[in-house]
C-alpha cells in the first residue's frame, strides 16, 4: 500500500511543477512603481474577467466626463446578452433595465459577463449618437477600452470584447506586467475603489413582471482579510485562474534629513495568471512583497535599472 501510495504522489509533483512554470506573476508598490516580484510577467496570454477593470475604467471615465450619474443612468440589456455565458447573478434577460452602478457591481463583484456587455452597448450607443456615427456600439466602446492601454502603457494588450470570454477567431491578450498596470490605473477611480473592496451588494432589476432584487456575492475570496481592498477575479478554460489584488498599508511617516516628517503611502498590486492556487499564492506573495518593499525603503530607495526595475505609470 505504502509504494502504491509514494508513486502516485509522485507522478502529482510533475503536474504541479508545470502547472507553477505556466503561471505568470507580479508585484509591484503601486505609488513608486517597484517591481518586487516577477514571474513570467511579460508573458502574452489571455487574462479572462481581469478585463472588466477596463471595462469598468471606460465606463467610470465616460460617466464623469459626461456629467452622468452611476446610479441614475439606466441600461438597457440588449438583445446579445442571451448569447453571451458565464455568471449571470442577476438572470439578466434581454429587456430588462438596471442602473449602470448596480451593473457596474454585477461586472466586478459577480463576474457578470452580461453585465459587462449591457455596459459596453448602452455606453457605447451614447459615445455614437455623440459623434454622430454609426456603427457597433459595442466595438466602438472595445476600441476606448484599447485606448486606455496605451493611455497606461500597456504595449502588449489587446482587448477584444468587454468580458474576457474567449472567442474563436478573437482572443483577446495581455501580460501581468500589464493587468498590473490597469489594477493600479483602476484603483485610482473613486467610485471602482469603493466598488471592489465590497463583500456583497443588494441590486435591483426590472424586467416585464417588475423589479426584482438581489445580492451579488463577492467572487474574491480575499475580500474582509485585513487591508485587501480589491480588485478582480477572473477564470475561464484558456485563460486559467487569475486574481488581481490590492492591499494597503497605513502610510509610513519618516523623519527627513531636515528634521521635518513626511509620510509615504504603502499600497500593493498582485497579479496571477494561470495560477494553480490564486489565492494561497497571492497571500504568500502578498507576504515576500511587502517585505522586499521595506527593505528597499530601509536602504534608500535605490534603482539601477528603471526599465527593469520601475513598472512605467501614467500620470494622470
Amino acid at each position: 500500500m505504502l509504494p502504491r501510495l509514494i508513486a502516485l504522489l509522485c507522478s502529482l509533483l510533475p503536474v504541479t511543477a508545470n502547472a507553477q512554470a505556466r503561471e505568470s506573476v507580479i508585484v509591484v508598490e503601486a505609488y513608486s512603481g517597484k517591481i518586487l516580484v516577477g514571474t513570467n510577467s511579460t508573458v502574452k496570454r489571455p487574462v479572462a474577467s481581469l478585463t472588466k477593470m477596463a471595462t469598468a475604467i471606460v465606463a467610470v471615465d465616460w460617466a464623469t466626463a459626461t456629467g452622468t450619474d452611476l446610479g441614475l443612468f439606466m441600461l438597457t440589456a440588449p438583445q446579445t446578452v442571451a448569447l453571451v455565458g458565464g455568471p449571470n447573478p442577476m438572470n439578466l434577460q434581454p429587456g430588462d433595465s438596471l442602473s449602470l452602478r448596480d451593473a457596474l457591481y454585477s461586472a466586478l463583484l459577480g463576474s457578470d459577463n452580461l453585465a459587462a456587455l449591457t455596459i459596453a452597448d448602452n455606453i457605447g450607443r451614447q459615445i455614437l449618437a455623440k459623434r454622430g456615427k454609426t456603427g457597433d456600439p459595442v466595438a466602438l466602446f472595445v476600441a476606448e477600452m484599447n485606448k486606455l492601454a496605451q493611455f497606461c502603457g500597456m504595449t502588449q494588450t489587446k482587448f477584444v470584447n468587454p468580458h474576457g470570454l474567449e472567442r474563436a477567431g478573437a482572443q483577446g491578450v495581455s501580460t501581468a506586467a500589464d493587468m498590473a498596470r490597469l489594477g493600479i490605473v483602476t484603483m485610482r477611480r473613486n467610485a471602482i475603489n469603493f466598488m471592489v473592496r465590497q463583500e456583497d451588494r443588494r441590486i435591483s432589476v426590472t424586467g416585464p413582471a417588475g423589479e426584482r432584487s438581489f445580492r451579488v456575492p463577492n467572487t474574491n475570496e480575499l475580500i474582509g482579510e485585513e487591508g485587501i481592498v480589491g480588485i478582480k477575479t477572473g477564470t475561464t478554460s484558456g485563460a486559467g485562474a487569475c486574481l488581481a489584488t490590492c492591499m494597503d498599508k497605513q502610510p509610513l511617516v519618516r523623519t527627513k534629513r531636515d528634521g521635518t516628517k513626511g509620510a509615504t503611502p504603502r499600497r500593493l498590486v498582485v497579479i496571477v495568471l494561470d495560477s494553480p492556487d490564486r489565492y494561497g499564492h497571492t497571500r504568500t506573495l502578498l507576504t515576500q512583497g511587502w517585505a522586499a518593499y521595506d527593505a528597499w525603503l530601509a536602504n534608500g530607495s535605490p534603482v539601477k535599472d528603471p526599465k527593469r526595475e520601475i513598472l512605467s505609470l501614467p500620470r494622470e
